[in-house]
């Protein structure tokens, strides 16, 4: 069982939330002007679309740099469940053009300083395969939590870009928010973890639902509420 919070660690929390909520306001800016980007209508989660964000090249060669360095997908939890996460993933770090590309595209995207953002992640999911219901949030009760907190601390928005289009299966599942998108190569999905007032958010609940027929890839990036260091 974790501590009280005094009240300074309410105080503490209050504005570490305030500032995620700022944050927020620019990034929704930054996106609603941005060229494909269209607003999900979701129950209770703020959630975008955007359209053709990668072209169908650059799709094929992060799906190549994927391919060449995949192992079992991590998850981050106190106590991680195997089957929880099936798929395989890889860091992609700067250096291919492919990387630099996209990057430099969810720089302009969502105007955050690229010190925010984690390590680009790859994903495959073979039959299946799938990443049942989940936050990206990290649950500030948990002992994990205190090593997230010198490493950037909360994670704050999402983006993940479909590399490819499976034969059956695989889309992303918003139960809470009654929404699911099918798989599209070069589509980007992006959304706030947080609720209006900077608060994790438990309607940003979603999955990876498993792959019937064929295999998907995907791209993720993770933003935190400070410079990551890793």
């Amino acid at each position: 069982m974790s501590a009280p919070l005094s009240a300074l660690d309410l105080r503490d929390g209050q504005m570490e939330a305030l500032a995620r909520s700022d944050s927020a306001v620019r990034v929704r800016e930054r996106i609603a002007h941005y060229a494909g980007a269209v607003r999900i209508p979701a129950n209770g989660v703020e959630l975008y679309v955007v359209r053709n964000f990668l072209t169908l090249g650059e799709c094929a060669a992060l799906i190549r740099l994927i391919d060449a360095n995949r192992v079992p997908s991590p998850v981050v939890s106190d106590d991680p469940v195997p089957s929880y996460r099936t798929s395989e993933t890889c860091y992609l770090y700067p250096g291919p053009d492919a990387v630099t590309a996209v990057e430099s595209k969810l720089d302009d995207l969502t105007g955050l300083d690229p010190i925010f953002g984690e390590a680009l992640q790859g994903q495959r999911y073979a039959v299946g395969q799938e990443f049942k219901p989940h936050h990206d949030f990290f649950d500030t009760g948990q002992h994990y939590w205190r090593n997230q907190v010198p490493i950037g601390g909360q994670r704050t928005w999402s983006a993940m870009t479909f590399l490819n289009e499976p034969s059956l299966g695989g889309r992303t599942n918003f139960p809470t928010a009654g929404v699911m998108i099918a798989p599209k190569a070069g589509n980007l999905v992006i959304w706030n973890n947080m609720d209006a007032l900077g608060r994790p958010n438990p309607g940003s609940l979603h999955q990876g639902m498993p792959v019937e027929q064929g295999v998907k890839y995907v791209l993720t990036k993770w933003y935190r509420e400070r410079p990551w260091c890793r």
